[in-house]
């Protein structure tokens, strides 16, 4: 019988019989790969993701990922759950405690880099710690990193190295959230090999586990992301998640506001200002997202009118859910939260109603800047 050969990208088992299935490659190249002229092989999902930026859809089962993350439960391992600093609460594995077992767990913040470079760390890290908590979870350590830039990582990987004498380190989390990135940036600091997990803004790039042996006889373990509908990222296309997915610093941009004012945030978000004094409204997007003022009795109409072409994402002929609203009062300086596209900064004393499509990521926080 043939041994299974595995893609290196995303770990799942090479085969030639169907493009819709994960780990497919074409006969002529699975061939060259089993008689051993290649030693690192990667499917054709993974290779045009690598070399083109293109996301090709494959047959995912979350069930299957969801069996094996329960069985950590059963192995003495650190558990490292990757959030998104600008999808925080969609990010975090609320079910973490039913995987974790007795093992210790750490929070890994990602997309630090994103943050005003006035924001400080303690603030976004106390507001972590009080989110996790209010779900019952208690990490031992949080860490704020840019996976992308390479940022902060010296103290992770010298404490994930403390760790790892004794366990695996099985890295966790939803998709979209800069997983294999990370592992990559440490394998890329701790070792020669560069880029040797697929990576993407995609969601669903892991489509099986990946082991990385470490010297001292453990591994690294990157898991497949699990896809949920409350992040938007499920939502949109690859092009309208690229534009709302901020590669630089976000830029704060104000808008005076009064009650009976509308800000749209492209085509994904709103908010209608209730009641308050006239006020500005700090926003922090993605620099590429259309920012809109119009006022609230117009706006029912206006977004019929303009949502794909003047409001975007998302672009023309492209369908989202509804946008569904939650009214919010501002006991303080607070953020107004919108999953995956940002945030926005209003004083206290408002009340406010904001919508996305379905009401996906919408929230609040204290402000952080």
């Amino acid at each position: 019988m043939d041994e299974d050969i595995i893609c290196i990208g995303c770990g799942a088992v090479l085969q030639s019989d169907d493009p819709k299935k994960a780990g497919y490659l074409p006969a002529s190249a699975l061939k060259k790969a089993k008689e051993g002229e290649s030693e690192e092989v990667y499917c054709q999902r993974c290779f045009r993701l690598r070399h083109y930026n293109e996301i090709m859809p494959v047959d995912l089962n979350n069930d299957e990922f969801l069996a094996l993350l329960n069985s950590l439960a059963n192995k003495k391992a650190l558990i490292v759950n990757v959030v998104d600093l600008f999808d925080f609460s969609n990010s975090l594995l609320s079910s973490l405690k039913r995987f974790v077992g007795d093992n210790e767990f750490i929070l890994v913040g990602n997309k630090f880099d994103l943050f005003p470079k006035n924001s400080r760390q303690s603030k976004i890290k106390d507001w972590m710690r009080q989110e996790a908590n209010r779900m019952g979870l208690h990490p031992k350590e949080i860490f704020l990193i840019s996976a992308a830039k390479q940022k902060n990582l010296d103290d992770l990987i010298a404490y994930l190295d403390k760790a790892s004498q004794d366990k695996d380190i099985y890295f966790v989390g939803m998709t979209n959230v800069g997983k294999s990135t990370l592992i990559n940036a440490i394998i890329d600091k701790m070792g020669d090999v560069k880029d040797l997990i697929t990576t993407s803004r995609f969601p669903g790039t892991t489509l099986d586990q990946i082991e990385i042996p470490l010297e001292n006889g453990h591994f690294l373990i990157d898991t497949p992301g699990i896809m949920t509908q409350n992040q938007l990222a499920t939502h949109l296309s690859p092009k309208d998640l690229e534009l709302i997915s901020p590669k630089k610093p976000l830029k704060p941009a104000t808008y005076q506001l009064k009650p009976g004012n509308t800000l749209f945030l492209g085509g994904l978000g709103r908010i209608d200002y209730l009641k308050g004094e006239p006020t500005s409204f700090t926003v922090y997007t993605a620099r590429g997202l259309y920012i809109h003022r119009t006022k609230t009795e117009n706006a029912d109409e206006f977004y019929k009118k303009h949502v794909g072409e003047l409001l975007t994402p998302p672009n023309k002929g492209e369908k989202i859910a509804p946008l569904k609203g939650q009214e919010f009062h501002t006991d303080y300086k607070s953020d107004l939260l919108f999953g995956g596209i940002g945030f926005v900064t209003v004083p206290k004393g408002c009340v406010v109603k904001t919508y996305t499509p379905d009401g996906i990521g919408l929230g609040i926080r204290r402000a952080l800047i």
